[in-house]
């Protein structure tokens, strides 16, 4: 993507000091965002907020991706498209100063944290992307139409920032394919980047919903990533014994209510077949007391 905007790859060396500037509209993004004309990579990590470890990871990752004195932006907007009835829109953390300190410190540029009537300035959009089937599968059984209003924010910041990279977390992994598919599908000229799960040192996935656990639904909680590596440790054996395993262990959970746990390929996110072989994604949904948890891990089945 050399050259895009006048915007091509070089290398420079690491500044000594980064001031990341917080911007509220797309008028004061653009400049802050692209302060000259110099032809450098920009990279973009598009978040709800309440930013930890693992969003700090895919900021470093952009950073790394763009060098030195390429531009990073950090988007920070709580999209009301994604959340359905009875969902935790209000609920969900807002923590903006916090969330521009972590993003400064990994490595970005300018934060952009725009208000709804910025993103929606008519009010919900009656033209929305479909994510199609891939979208109604999983988490989109259980949240319907969160996807279309996923991509329809996604694209819409890609419009706005225009980067030459979007780096997303793979521990959201159907998020991850559909956009990738989008871009594949609507030639968006971007490069999407996965970047694998951070997880707590006794594996739990890092999550901006881990607040809302309470001391023992934390514990509670690692009955999901043990039961993905119980499938990952048999991956050898085939799909049978990868479910097999991790089912066993989702059934000694207690407090925890299981919405699905299923082998799935990666390309069109549909359940993996028996003789299945091959890169797969071993995911998990679950309650845990009033939180909604999810996780995955990416394995290579025989």
């Amino acid at each position: 993507m050399a050259g895009k905007n006048q915007r091509g790859r070089q290398q420079v060396r690491e500044p000594k000091v980064r001031k990341a500037a917080l911007t509220h509209t797309i008028a004061d993004f653009e400049p802050a965002f692209w302060p000259d004309e110099q032809p450098v990579d920009n990279a973009v990590v598009m978040t709800m907020g309440a930013l930890h470890e693992g969003h700090a990871a895919l900021i470093r990752a952009a950073r790394k991706q763009v060098g030195a004195d390429g531009r990073v932006a950090v988007t920070v907007f709580v999209n009301p498209l994604q959340f359905g009835a009875g969902e935790d829109l209000d609920r969900y953390p807002r923590t903006l100063a916090a969330d521009v300190r972590l993003a400064e410190e990994n490595g970005a540029d300018v934060v952009f944290a725009p208000l709804p009537e910025e993103v929606y300035p008519n009010g919900e959009p009656q033209v929305r992307l479909s994510a199609g089937p891939m979208g109604e599968r999983f988490e989109g059984a259980t949240r319907p139409g969160h996807f279309d209003g996923m991509l329809t924010v996604v694209a819409k910041l890609l419009h706005i920032t225009d980067p030459d990279f979007a780096f997303f977390g793979e521990k959201d992994a159907q998020q991850l394919a559909i956009v990738q598919r989008m871009v594949a599908d609507l030639d968006f000229d971007v490069e999407v980047v996965g970047v694998p799960t951070v997880r707590e040192e006794d594996g739990l996935a890092r999550s901006s919903r881990n607040r809302f656990l309470s001391e023992e639904e934390r514990e509670r909680a690692l009955v999901l990533s043990r039961a993905l590596f119980a499938g990952r440790d048999v991956a050898a054996q085939g799909p049978k014994a990868v479910r097999e395993a991790a089912s066993a262990v989702m059934d000694t959970a207690e407090g925890v209510t299981l919405d699905y746990l299923a082998l799935i390929d990666p390309d069109d996110f549909t359940e993996a077949a028996d003789d299945f072989q091959g890169e797969a994604v071993l995911a998990v949904a679950a309650k845990v007391g009033a939180t909604r948890l999810i996780d995955n891990v990416r394995i290579i089945v025989r």
